[in-house]
């Protein structure tokens, strides 16, 4: 489940973002509730979130342009460095009592500039840290340590806003930042796995759209997380609006909210680090499973229900995006990594824009449960549409059946495989003989 670890540059880069990720969590429930606090409006907690990711959204693609075009190892020390720099100056405002809604505006809008080169640069650079056949393992493990994160960051905002305010919260996350810049500084580049950049040339946009349109098993699972991710996982706008509004509690409650779901998505990518492959059917059931959860959780009477449902829309939401991740990358030629993580990551986040503002305005106008629910519907719709489109494109059909009294559910060719009989030869018997099986019998 660890052997990733075993990798000197990734155990480097591990550690830092271990620390990092914390800081990262804490900042984004501080936002988020400091947001919240200074309108009073869930639409203005989804504009903020918008701002976030809108960049991802226009430059995504360019981003993963970059990339493939320059070292990973030095676009991340660039990146990490901006990003720190924004949460201490976030932190100055703040602490010092100037901070307005608009400062936070621009600095989740300059986070989101920074995450444009980042986020494909991170996700790219783990396979030339690990290789090829520890690349599930490593993706996994990056996805445990940013939800592990997530069971502590929460939880120590919640205290810090309660009892300080918010602004150590984003100082705290601005200095977090040593630690992965230091990793990267640490690094061996001698260790690092040799991967062949694309030159500066014309056309390279839309050269990586075109491999992904090529590409089914590329294609499907962007499309399908493409809507997840802008629908279905809002929480910033939905789980403070239940604290708020529905339950009637303080921050402590939607850091609560935050961490069980972290308890979830940590179990989540634990399972996925023991998983050899990534399998697409995988990946469709987890995004079922999750927007049924989220109509399930919605519509909870009770406060301990709604957290306790938490966890496995942590588990499953997690599964959707380490498989994904994983099927991408593998799948994937070197040379295009950066462009079509860049396009995965694009619609991913990128959809937050549009998604966050309209789930923001639902949850204002109908209430957080329709709210809720919608996300959950549109998240069940887009898992069931993308599964029979690659069911019918691959020439698949839904077998369900028993194996030694289980049942089982796989997908199998739709024609049989005809299989050519033997003639047979009557004779009169005369006495037993053993008969030499034919190269065609079961």
């Amino acid at each position: 489940m660890f052997r990733s670890l075993g990798v000197r540059n990734y155990r480097l880069f591990f550690l830092g973002q271990v620390v990092s990720n914390i800081g990262t969590w804490m900042q984004r429930i501080a936002q988020d509730w400091l947001v919240l606090s200074l309108t009073g409006s869930s639409t203005a907690v989804g504009v903020t979130m918008a701002l976030q990711f809108l960049p991802m959204l226009l430059f995504g693609l360019y981003g993963g342009v970059l990339v493939d075009r320059f070292p990973k190892r030095r676009l991340l020390f660039l990146t990490q460095t901006s990003m720190a720099v924004t949460a201490l100056a976030l932190a100055a405002l703040t602490l010092s009592g100037h901070v307005q809604v608009w400062h936070v505006y621009v600095a989740a809008f300059a986070v989101g500039m920074a995450t444009v080169v980042d986020n494909p640069a991170r996700q790219s650079f783990v396979s030339e840290m690990v290789g090829p056949d520890q690349l599930q393992n490593a993706v996994s493990l990056n996805s445990a340590n940013f939800q592990s994160a997530r069971l502590v960051g929460p939880a120590v905002a919640g205290v810090l806003i309660t009892t300080v305010g918010t602004g150590w919260a984003f100082l705290y996350n601005g200095l977090s930042f040593v630690a992965p810049i230091t990793g990267l500084l640490l690094m061996r580049t001698r260790d690092l796995q040799p991967v062949r950049r694309a030159p500066r040339a014309k056309g390279q946009l839309r050269e990586g759209l075109r491999y992904v349109a090529g590409r089914p098993e590329l294609l499907w699972p962007i499309v399908l997380v493409g809507f997840i991710g802008t629908f279905g996982f809002n929480f910033p706008v939905w789980l403070s609006a239940y604290a708020d509004d529905v339950f009637h509690a303080d921050a402590g409650s939607y850091s609560l909210f935050n961490t069980l779901m972290a308890v979830g998505s940590v179990a989540g990518a634990l399972l996925a680090a023991r998983r050899g492959t990534a399998r697409l059917r995988v990946l469709i059931g987890g995004a079922l499973a999750f927007g049924l959860l989220e109509i399930v959780a919605a519509l909870a009477p009770a406060y301990w229900i709604f957290a306790l449902l938490m966890v496995p829309i942590g588990m499953f939401g997690l599964t959707v995006n380490v498989t994904t991740n994983t099927a991408i990358q593998m799948g994937t030629d070197p040379a295009m990594r950066g462009r079509v993580m860049a396009l995965y990551m694009m619609v991913f986040l990128g959809g937050t824009p549009l998604g966050a503002p309209i789930a923001g305005w639902v949850t204002d106008v109908y209430g957080p449960r329709i709210g809720f629910v919608a996300g959950g519907a549109v998240a069940t719709a887009a898992a069931v549409t993308v599964g029979l489109i690659l069911v019918r494109a691959g020439g698949m059909r839904l077998s369900v059946g028993w194996n030694e009294g289980h049942p089982r559910v796989r997908f199998v060719p739709k024609e049989p495989v005809e299989r050519k009989e033997q003639p047979v030869e009557l004779v009169e018997p005369v006495e037993p003989k053993e008969q030499p099986v034919s190269a065609s019998a079961p």
